[in-house]
């Protein structure tokens, strides 16, 4: 009995790796076109189901996707309704894993296939380059997973006399719970609901648990798969925990309505055992349970955010961007929430200093710039810690460009505290009309989709106001006119206009980039 219960846990063990080296694989193939599928589709609940759907069948990973999901909401790329809308799909995609191992490796037992497709799918891995390797490491690990799902069915032949149903808790409440309480634990400590789905389908078709046992343990995966996102949030923003803590209320108001739903629906699910069997009935059971629980949900899906909201109330923020460094295993997502917090950034000094640059200048904006000393150092601190992917032009071209931001961000952070300069520029009835152009263009900056074009324009019209002024200067201290320390204060003020506004138009050039995905390739020549 020992050698067949090796074969039972090396089994699982083995379907274990081979799903997580098939979903990172799936999940790099899929690369920027998923992410951006997140967070830009996602405009609506009921679109975020039909994404979080899709996406998870794709990437055969509920988990992958909560959690990405819930690291978006951190980064700003979404709301949190927006995000329930995901978290209600990725459990209606997370079933077509069950489905996939049943006709794979029950209906079609193709372990022995898998085995022999194993060798060239490892040495396309290996010695393949892009596209090639990936689909050598997605068939690496679908083979792993079919031979593990094979081994646990081996192990499972000669245990049947041990393993019974009746070792497990009864029908009654206490021991419907206590399966359920089994099924939490099982994902919690295998980190995948599909290794459990796995696990408890091969016990049913072995005969070790009935099939109300297999459906309650189902009920219990089904809130287990929810700890990944729950822990990723922890260390992350008040945002990502009400949006993990969501995800856990429904699929424990899922769990419990599914009960009156097993009660009402159990003839059905019998005679679908009895006419397709009981694998069948159970993945029934877990594809219905999960649709009505997202029917009844969707239409409610900003009540129950506010609900959260209310429950867990967001507490002002300490720094002025969150990145959640989660999301560093995923360049791609990385990136998106540093372009997030790069924009944050601008926009905040942008809006300062235009608000200084006006006839009557408000500088509070200005005196309040201390958080963007600790926003910017955790920037470059995440930035740095970022993992591009190997060959892909696009994220090079995106972290350049960020990187390239961040700097002219820094730059203009310190020539924003040097507020001396705009009580002169206000006061020169030369001076004073480009400088105000300059506010009002960099107040139109810090919206969403600002001008770019109009910042260029201006860099060039007062570095050439800039040159002229000055001559005039120095023509005028010759006559007479002005001091040299006029001189000399006026041209310090006019450089600075000038240099806070070329920086200004980098940093939006350079984001503008970013979201476009251009070639992160500077046109402004002016060093």
């Amino acid at each position: 009995m020992a050698e067949e219960l090796y074969f039972l846990i090396g089994g699982v063990g083995m379907f274990l790796v081979g799903m997580e080296i098939m979903t990172a694989a799936l999940r790099d193939a899929a690369g920027e076109n998923l992410r951006n599928l997140l967070a830009r589709f996602t405009t609506t609940p009921l679109r975020g189901v039909a994404t979080g759907a899709v996406t998870t069948a794709v990437i055969q990973s509920s988990s992958a996707t909560t959690v990405m999901t819930v690291g978006f909401v951190g980064a700003g790329l979404m709301t949190m309704p927006q995000a329930l809308g995901i978290l209600y799909g990725a459990n209606i995609g997370t079933t077509a894993t069950g489905w996939m191992v049943s006709l794979l490796g029950f209906k079609l037992q193709l372990g022995n296939l898998a085995m022999a497709l194993l060798f060239p799918a490892a040495l396309a891995d290996l010695l393949g380059r892009g596209m090639w390797a990936r689909i050598g490491r997605i068939f690496s690990g679908l083979c792993l997973l079919l031979i593990g799902l094979e081994l646990m069915q081996f192990g499972m032949k000669d245990l049947t006399d041990v393993l019974t149903p009746d070792l497990l808790p009864g029908s009654n409440i206490v021991g419907l719970f206590a399966l359920v309480g089994i099924g939490i634990l099982l994902t919690a400590l295998m980190q995948s609901s599909s290794a459990a789905m796995a696990l408890a389908l091969v016990l049913l078709e072995g005969g070790a648990i009935s099939l109300v046992q297999a459906a309650m343990i189902v009920l219990g995966m089904n809130i287990g798969t929810t700890f990944t996102a729950l822990l990723a949030a922890l260390s992350g923003s008040q945002p990502m925990r009400q949006t993990a803590v969501a995800n856990l209320g429904f699929n424990i108001i899922t769990s419990i309505l599914a009960f009156p739903l097993l009660v009402v629906g159990r003839t059905f699910l019998t005679h679908i055992a009895e006419t397709a069997g009981d694998m069948t009935a159970l993945l029934v059971f877990h594809t219905g349970f999960n649709l009505v629980g997202t029917l009844i949900f969707l239409p409610f899906t900003p009540q129950f955010a506010r609900l959260v909201q209310r429950v867990m109330p967001e507490r002002k923020p300490a720094s002025l961007i969150s990145l959640d460094r989660n999301l560093l295993t995923d360049p791609g997502s990385a990136l998106l929430a540093a372009q997030v917090a790069a924009n944050a950034i601008a926009q905040r000094l942008f809006g300062a200093l235009g608000s200084g640059l006006q006839i009557r200048p408000d500088l509070r904006g200005l005196a309040a710039l201390g958080v963007c000393t600790g926003a910017i150092a955790e920037l470059k601190e995440y930035l740095a810690d970022i993992r591009l992917a190997a060959d892909n032009n696009e994220q090079e071209e995106a972290f350049a460009a960020l990187v390239h931001q961040t700097d002219h961000m820094l730059r203009l952070y310190e020539r924003c505290q040097q507020r001396e300069n705009i009580d002169t520029l206000l006061h020169d009835r030369v001076l004073q009309r480009p400088a105000i152009a300059v506010g009002a263009a960099l107040r139109e900056a810090a919206k969403a989709g600002g001008d770019t074009e109009r910042l260029e324009r201006l860099s060039r019209l007062v570095g050439n106001r800039y040159k002229r002024h000055r001559r005039s200067l120095m023509l005028g201290e010759h006559a007479g006119i002005y001091s040299l320390e006029d001189v000399f204060h006026h041209a310090d003020a006019m450089r600075w206009l000038d240099r806070s506004l070329y920086h200004a138009a980098r940093t939006k050039e350079y984001q503008a980039r970013v979201e476009q995905g251009a070639p992160a390739t500077a046109k402004l020549q002016r060093a």
